[in-house]
Order: C-alpha cells, then structure tokens, then sequence
C-alpha cells in the first residue's frame, strides 16, 4: 500500500513557476513509475508527466513539454513537478500517482495508488 500527498500547488500569474511535490509512504515507492495528471473544471484528466522508477526515463504531454519537470529522489520518496512559464490553461487539479510498474504508463488506468490532488490556478 502506498499514501501519496501533494503540495505546492496555488495562484500564480503567468509566466510564472510552481513546484508540486508528492510524498509517498511505504518502503516499495522506489520500485513504483510516478506520473502526475491533472483535470480542469469541465475536462477529463490528462496525463502530463511520468517518470520510471530509476528516475533516468521520462515522458511529457506535449501541452508541457519544455517548460515542465519531473523528478524524484527514492532516498526521500518524494516526486517533484517544476512547472515553469506557467500558462492559464494549465490551471487544473494536479494529482501524482504511482503505478507498480516501474515502467513509464501514460493511462491514469495504469495507476494503481493516487493523491488527493493540488490545486493550480494560473491567472492571466
């Protein structure tokens, strides 16, 4: 059983940065691929980010790529999504999610543990 916990979210203007961060608990988060998801008000979730168990593969929607980071430390079971040049469509609840394949998934149906989500309001 893993816990995840976001934090970081907020209200920020564009062109800003915000770093989210997910706290796991249980001695199997570095075997777990991570991804994080978000959903906008009226929207589906979509995936926006992944990253393998080892920490050396990662993926990006395109809607993020470039301006989004992913990253863990298994040491502090912690994953971390540096979002930067923020834009108002990126306002969202953003959720982390850790899938016991240590492979990269990009269907949240492939995620077997989630957060509770953070959210992100990116103001124009």
């Amino acid at each position: 059983q893993v816990q995840l916990v976001e934090s970081g979210g907020g209200l920020v203007q564009a062109g800003g940065s915000v770093r989210l961060s997910c706290a796991a608990s249980g001695r199997t988060f570095g075997t777990y691929a991570m991804g994080w998801f978000r959903q906008a008000p009226g929207k589906e979730r979509a995936f926006v980010a992944a990253i393998n168990w080892r920490g050396d593969s990662t993926h990006y929607s395109d809607s993020v790529k470039g301006r989004f980071t992913i990253s863990r430390d298994n040491a502090k079971n912690t994953v971390s999504l540096q979002m930067n040049n923020l834009k108002p469509e990126d306002t969202a609840d953003y959720r982390c999610a850790a899938t016991r394949s240590g492979s990269i998934r990009l269907r949240a149906n492939d995620y077997d543990y989630w957060g509770q989500g953070t959210q992100v309001t990116v103001s124009s």
